[in-house]
């Protein structure tokens, strides 16, 4: 079973259906898909909300390996992205040499403000935690008292692990950052990370008329063949 956490906000409430759809429609195998919603982590995530933070997940991102029980691999991605590829090849990368594997952009942002007029933060490391496939028993610093009481860079940019040789590298198409990125439709993981186009500011942006068609694939009532999984990647 491949496990997966999305990020959940009642904001993007319709990106996490079309990303949980993107994966399901065109996984290899099965696949169990949990949102992070605050009302279901109650007494368990207590923390203030930091007015630095753009989403209700920006932390609850840090309890998956807590809420897997410390067993297996799990995976955790934001909402605001879209699958164009078989998660099982994901998931085929894990490495039991790592805690947690990542994209490792290196991502300096331009702009003051993103979607909904939230602020736009740089650090290291930014958007290495949007897409992270956690090694659980090796993250067992992760508890929810540290995720409680951590400060943002203490977590996003994995001062929890006690050496930066146990991040590992995925390749840079399973987590293509629009907007920044150089535009191509050779990727697997979209991340809409100024906003998505389910906002109206952004309704044009790349990548926007395939999130729509996924949009419309989820909600037809036509029953459709499954899916064809695209040719093997290598890299």
């Amino acid at each position: 079973m491949i496990r997966v956490f999305i990020g959940f906000d009642p904001r993007e409430a319709s990106a996490f259906s079309v990303l949980a759809h993107s994966i399901h429609a065109r996984a290899s195998a099965p696949v169990s898909i949990a949102p992070l919603m605050l009302s279901q982590l109650q007494g368990v995530f207590t923390r203030e909300r930091n007015p630095l933070q753009s989403t209700d997940f920006a932390f609850t991102r840090f309890l998956t390996p807590y809420l897997s029980g410390y067993e297996g691999w799990s995976l955790f991605t934001d909402c605001d992205m879209l699958v164009l590829d078989d998660i099982a090849r994901l998931w085929a990368l894990r490495d039991d040499r790592y805690a947690v594997m990542v994209v490792k952009h290196d991502h300096r942002p331009r702009e003051a403000v993103k979607f909904l007029g939230k602020p736009q933060t740089a650090y290291p490391k930014k958007n290495w935690s949007s897409v992270m496939l956690f090694n659980n028993a090796r993250c067992r610093s992760l508890t929810p008292g540290f995720v409680n009481t951590a400060s943002g860079l203490e977590l996003h940019q994995f001062k929890w692990l006690a050496d930066e040789a146990l991040i590992g590298a995925l390749p840079h198409r399973w987590n293509h950052l629009v907007g920044y990125d150089e535009h191509t439709a050779d990727v697997s993981l979209v991340h809409y990370t100024l906003g998505g186009p389910y906002f109206d500011a952004y309704h044009d942006c790349p990548f926007s008329g395939e999130w729509r068609r996924e949009r419309d694939q989820m909600l037809s009532a036509v029953q459709r063949e499954p899916r064809q999984a695209p040719a093997a990647v290598t890299g």
